[in-house]
C-alpha cells in the first residue's frame, strides 16, 4: 500500500472484469514499471470486431484533427459488446500514466501517448461510462479534480515549536494560487532543498486537505502526483527505482507537466495508429 504525503492511501484492486461488472480501483504500483508495447490482435482475430475497428478509427480521426489544432475529443464506447471492448484494450495496450479520481473515475494512458481509457462508476460502484479521451490529459478527471475545493489555505495565528518553513511558505502559496490563471508556468516549491521538519510537513498537509486525485508516472522510476483540497495545488513526489524518495515538492498549477501528454506525442500516437489500422483495413 502507498501511503502518499496528504494522508491519501492507495492500494490493490483491478480493472472491471466485465461490461457489467464493479468498477474497482485501479493498482497504484510502488515499484518501478516500465510499460511494454501490447501483443496486438492478429488481422483474423479483428475481423469480427468490426464496432471496435471503427471506434479506433474515430480515434485516429481526433488525433489527426489535434495536429491541426481542433483539440481533445472523447470517443464513447460504453455501448460496445465486451469483445469488441477487449479488442480496443489489446491494440490500445496500457502506458505509463495512471489515475484514480476517487470512487468513481479512473483513467489508463495508453501506449498511444495522449489517449486514454477512461472509466466512470455510479456511487454504488456500477460501470456508467466506458471512454477514449485524446488529448494531454482526461478532460472527465480534470473537471472533478477541484470541484467543490477551497480557493486558498488558511494560515493559523500561531505555530508549533518545531515548525520552521511552513509559516513563510503559506503566505507564497496562497499569492501564487491568485496568479495560476494568469501564470505562463507552474510554481514550484522544491521541499527537498528546503530545510524543514516533519511537523513543517504535516502541518502543510493539514492546511492543503486530502484531495481524491492520484497519478502515478512509470517510467525511469515513479512520479507521483496527488491532489488536495486546496485549488490547484498538488504534491510531485520522484522515487527512484528503489523507491526512494529523491524530490518532494509542491506545484501550484491546474496540472502538473510531468503527467502531461506533448503535442508532439499525440503526432506520434497518430502515426502509430494509422500503421496498426492499416493491418485491419
Amino acid at each position: 500500500m502507498v501511503n502518499l504525503p496528504n494522508g491519501l492511501m492507495i492500494g490493490p484492486g483491478s480493472q472491471p472484469e466485465e461490461q457489467d461488472g464493479v468498477l474497482s480501483y485501479m493498482p497504484m504500483p510502488s515499484s518501478m514499471s516500465v510499460f511494454s508495447v501490447s501483443s496486438l490482435p492478429e488481422p483474423e482475430e479483428a475481423e469480427a470486431r468490426d464496432a471496435g475497428k471503427a471506434a479506433l478509427h474515430e480515434v485516429l480521426c481526433v488525433l489527426e484533427n489535434f495536429e491541426n489544432g481542433k483539440g481533445a475529443a472523447t470517443i464513447d464506447i460504453t455501448h460496445l459488446d465486451g469483445a469488441n471492448r477487449a479488442f480496443i484494450d489489446q491494440v490500445l495496450g496500457e502506458g505509463e500514466v495512471s489515475v484514480v479520481a476517487g470512487a468513481t473515475h479512473q483513467a489508463q494512458e495508453s501506449v498511444l501517448a495522449g489517449v486514454w481509457r477512461v472509466q466512470i462508476a455510479n456511487q454504488e460502484g456500477r460501470l456508467v461510462s466506458d471512454l477514449i479521451e485524446v488529448g494531454s490529459f482526461p478532460r472527465a478527471i480534470l473537471d472533478i479534480t477541484f470541484a467543490g475545493a477551497r480557493d486558498g489555505v488558511s494560515i493559523p495565528k500561531t505555530f508549533g515549536a518545531s515548525v520552521f518553513n511552513a509559516p513563510a511558505l503559506l503566505p507564497e502559496i496562497n499569492e501564487h494560487i491568485e496568479k495560476v490563471e494568469q501564470a505562463a508556468s507552474p510554481h514550484v516549491i522544491n521541499l527537498s532543498l528546503l530545510p524543514h521538519t516533519v511537523e513543517d510537513l504535516e502541518l502543510l498537509g493539514r492546511q492543503f486537505g486530502k484531495g481524491d486525485v492520484a497519478i502515478l508516472s512509470r517510467g525511469y522510476g515513479n512520479c507521483r502526483v496527488t491532489s488536495t483540497s486546496t485549488k490547484n495545488v498538488w504534491w510531485v513526489q520522484y522515487y527512484n527505482s528503489q523507491d526512494t524518495l529523491i524530490l518532494n515538492s509542491i506545484e501550484i498549477t491546474p496540472l502538473p507537466e510531468v503527467v502531461r501528454a506533448a503535442r508532439e506525442d499525440l503526432t506520434d500516437s497518430a502515426m502509430r495508429l494509422r500503421e496498426i489500422l492499416e493491418v485491419y483495413a
